[in-house]
């Protein structure tokens, strides 16, 4: 009998795990550590847009390449042949497909961003994961749609005999630049998506805008020196003028304007985090 209370009087019931979810007392609210822990959830919605954008198209995945394709064609028509724009010394279907490529990336996941925390309103409600994924996974999706369009600016180059450049090695640069970009203005808009509506009414009126504010249709070298630092607080004036330049090695972009376009988009990323964990705590209730 002894024995028996010993036995028992030394077993231990595992207990279960316990975790506490409890707001961040950080101003800054981006987790490296908990967001590489959800790269699998990340992974997931990631793939999940990218096959419902192609779920039951008639063409498919050639939708990324028609839209910057007939807009070129638009453009150096318009722009090109009538209006005389400077070019760059580049033949107008390459100078305006380097720009409308890195555009139609940056609108796309715009717009994406924009929606996807009320898209996953459900989702929110019930089950924790750090917020922040839902727009990285929509500026993520958009690579895909980037990658695909990108082989018809190599057949244009080839067509137009334009040998590849050693500036083409700044291409990732340019690229990440566009992707903060599109990221840093998507936190904003989608958390201010999801107490406001009519946001979304706002983002095409938004976009629209911003390709006339940027050099898609022009080269910046119109924009006089002396404002130039201002232009280029547009951080898609520097993507822009930076893809043509890689893939061309014709119109280097000043110092001024690059420099003021990655000061902007450390703005913009910064204080997207900041807006956007602040809004953090209250979307589940208000989405």
């Amino acid at each position: 009998m002894a024995t028996s209370q010993a036995n028992t009087s030394t077993m231990r019931v595992p207990s279960a795990a316990l975790v506490r979810i409890a707001p961040r007392r950080r101003w800054f609210g981006l987790d490296g550590r908990e967001l590489w822990a959800y790269r699998e959830l990340l992974y997931f919605f990631v793939w999940r847009d990218i096959k419902v954008r192609y779920k039951q198209t008639a063409i498919g995945a050639a939708w990324a390449v028609l839209q910057p394709f007939l807009t070129m064609l638009v453009f150096s028509l318009f722009f090109g042949k009538l209006a005389k724009i400077p070019s760059e010394g580049l033949p107008y279907p390459v100078f305006y497909y380097c720009a409308l490529l890195p555009w139609t990336y940056f609108a796309g996941a715009l717009q994406n961003a924009t929606s996807v925390v009320v898209e996953q309103q459900r989702v929110i409600t019930k089950v924790y994961f750090p917020r922040v994924v839902l727009p990285i996974s929509a500026v993520m999706s958009g690579l895909v749609d980037f990658a695909i369009g990108l082989g018809m600016l190599l057949v244009l180059m080839v067509y137009y005999d334009i040998a590849p450049s050693p500036t083409m090695l700044l291409l990732p640069c340019f690229l990440l630049l566009a992707v903060f970009t599109a990221l840093g203005v998507g936190l904003w808009l989608s958390a201010l998506n999801a107490l406001y509506r009519d946001v979304r009414y706002v983002v095409p009126f938004l976009v629209q805008f911003w390709l006339f504010a940027s050099p898609v249709a022009y080269p910046s070298s119109l924009v006089p020196e002396s404002w130039r630092w201002l232009y280029g607080l547009n951080p898609m004036a520097g993507v822009i003028e930076g893809f043509r330049w890689a893939f061309t090695g014709q119109g280097q972009p000043s110092g001024t304007l690059l420099a003021a376009s990655f000061a902007g988009v450390v703005l913009v990323v910064v204080g997207g985090l900041i807006y956007y964990h602040v809004m953090e705590g209250t979307i589940a209730d208000v989405v």
